[in-house]
């Protein structure tokens, strides 16, 4: 039952995160009107690959939060902010811009990334003009496998984000925990390949609530078997993990990388607290400036955590950007 329980919560946060946005303006304590818009900031095939953008109701230049959803790149859309950064972004006078990007199994890797490249491109192209983006001023964030492609934005996003915020991400794409049958997945009932895999064809894809349940069942069945980098990368990790390593944020990191706050459970069952400790690890050894928030016993998404100690996990967020933003 407790991994059913927690196979239904990944389930939750990757594919609604913790708030869905209003698609009507709103208002937070001071009052101040939200506006939202949603653009299109890119286009395959008849695809339309959109941001939305939230920004408070008037014409000054604003700093940024790019926002990046999780769920494993097979899940998620844009709707999925995380409502602690949302809130307090927008109480702070910033511009959120959340966006899609195409998922796997249609959509592989290299893409996938190549997608966030362009969001971010975009944003400092069309931002001005479209939403009086303060394009110098970037916090690039995101849970989960958005953390993890905060991280790589970190490395080729151009012009480098001022700072990141990675919330349980991952470095590491091949290492045991995801190229390796997951002893924890593995207690649900196995998915067999042909079940995994039925329903999906070469269309992109870039709502992860369109065949949101076979998707659950891709990402188990990947975990099971250990078949996440192979099947969402292109690149069988045993053979050709030199394919791998440019989308690696642990294998690339430099003393020019931008500042990183990094917050984890401990018990992270889906997303190993080591990846962050494995970061960490980096970013001291090239002297990169950074924050590691631990928040002790908790588990993806910090669930099952204290109160105190989540709350004040996130309240050390805002500080750290306007640090690297405003300062």
């Amino acid at each position: 039952m407790r991994g059913r329980t927690n196979r239904r919560n990944f389930l939750r946060h990757a594919a609604a995160a913790t708030a869905a946005v209003s698609c009507s303006p709103f208002a937070f304590a001071d009052e101040k009107k939200i506006l939202q818009q949603t653009h299109t900031y890119k286009r395959v095939g008849d695809l339309e690959i959109q941001a939305d953008v939230l920004r408070p109701d008037d014409d000054m230049m604003r700093p940024v939060v790019f926002w990046i959803h999780g769920g494993a790149l097979i899940l998620g859309n844009r709707k999925s902010i995380d409502r602690r950064v949302k809130n307090a972004f927008l109480d702070a006078g910033y511009v959120i811009v959340s966006i899609d990007y195409r998922l796997a199994p249609e959509t592989k890797l290299p893409q996938i990334v190549e997608d966030v490249e362009d969001a971010y491109r975009w944003v400092h192209d069309q931002g001005p003009r479209l939403f009086r983006a303060d394009t110098k001023r970037i916090a690039v964030m995101g849970g989960s496998a958005g953390g993890y492609l905060t991280l790589t934005a970190g490395l080729r996003a151009k012009p480098r984000p001022a700072v990141l915020v990675s919330f349980w991400g991952y470095g590491d794409l091949v290492g045991d925990w995801y190229s390796k049958p997951s002893e924890f997945y593995r207690k649900q009932p196995l998915v067999t390949e042909a079940d995994a895999l039925n329903g999906f064809g070469d269309k992109p894809v870039a709502d992860g609530s369109i065949n949101g349940k076979q998707r659950g069942k891709f990402y188990l069945y990947c975990r099971q078997q250990g078949l996440w980098p192979k099947l969402v990368t292109g690149f069988d990790p045993h053979n050709e993990a030199e394919n791998i390593a440019p989308y690696m944020p642990v294998r690339n990191v430099t003393a020019d990388y931008p500042a990183t706050m990094l917050i984890h459970g401990t018990l992270d069952t889906d997303v190993p607290y080591e990846q962050s400790a494995l970061m960490e690890q980096e970013f001291k050894r090239h002297g990169v400036e950074h924050r590691f928030v631990t928040v002790p016993d908790a588990n993806h998404g910090l669930a099952g955590g204290d109160e105190t100690r989540i709350a004040d996990a996130y309240a050390q967020v805002l500080p750290f950007v306007e640090k690297h933003v405003r300062g």
